[in-house]
């Protein structure tokens, strides 16, 4: 059977001792040892990693620079955190927490590519906040939102978008990435135009174009386009105009 705390700090101090010895040493020796105790006794042995999805295990717990057998208590979480996000830009929130005796948990908040921007040759995916996630991978693109008539500044691994032109976009097509998200219509919208910042436009389920005009009343207009489509056939196709924020208008094609 293992010792208790109790006896092992008795192992490592004779209490009866300090009797003979002054407060303030006692004090001073009594936390020496508790210190020392805590980087005896107290190791790393389990590390548990939750909501991982894009990155592994092993991937996180190398970002975080955390191993079996570390101290838990002179463990620098804020710093792990900071370690988390600057070299995993899929990382969106990290929670470290320590549980006695020998437990760290990594709790990761991934975000999701939802979304893509053509720079010259190359896809560069984003999430639903514009946050520049990184190069598509092969076949990536396929399943995410092309987003055009957007001119990007340097784009950043891990920063929010930029653009050369109208900043106000970047809030913008976010609030509509955001509303595609929320609503569960990523698999139905496969490109969004952004030339006319003022008659922005998507497509629906390849049947209809879906003009939403300015950043005005952005999530209003979701709803009502989508309660359009609630009143169409099976067998309609065109245009749903909801830019006014007043009426949805259906011109067949």
């Amino acid at each position: 059977m293992k010792p208790s705390l109790k006896e092992k700090l008795s192992q490592i101090f004779n209490f009866s001792s300090f009797s003979k010895i002054s407060g303030p040493l006692v004090f001073f020796l009594i936390v020496i040892g508790l210190i020392f105790v805590m980087s005896v006794i107290f190791r790393v042995n389990t590390i548990e990693v939750i909501g991982n999805e894009h990155y592994t295990k092993e991937e996180i717990i190398s970002a975080v620079d955390i191993e079996e057998g570390d101290n838990l208590f002179f463990f620098d979480r804020f710093a792990a955190i900071s370690r988390v996000f600057a070299k995993l830009p899929y990382v969106d929130e990290v929670f470290v927490s320590r549980s006695l005796p020998d437990k760290v948990t990594i709790e990761i908040k991934e975000s999701k590519a939802l979304a893509y921007l053509i720079v010259g040759d190359e896809k560069w995916t984003m999430d639903a906040n514009c946050k520049i996630l990184g190069k598509a991978a092969e076949g990536e693109a396929a399943q995410l939102i092309s987003v055009s008539g957007i001119n990007p500044g340097t784009l950043l691994i891990g920063e929010p978008l930029t653009v050369t032109d109208y900043e106000e976009i970047v809030p913008y097509l976010s609030e509509v990435l955001t509303q595609i998200q929320d609503r569960g219509l990523a698999g139905y919208v496969r490109h969004i135009d952004f030339s006319n910042r003022n008659s922005v436009k998507f497509d629906y389920t390849n049947k209809y174009s879906i003009t939403i005009g300015d950043a005005y009343k952005v999530e209003y207009k979701f709803g009502m386009f989508l309660a359009a489509i609630d009143q169409l056939k099976d067998g309609d196709y065109g245009e749903i105009d909801v830019s006014s924020a007043m009426t949805a208008v259906f011109t067949p094609y």
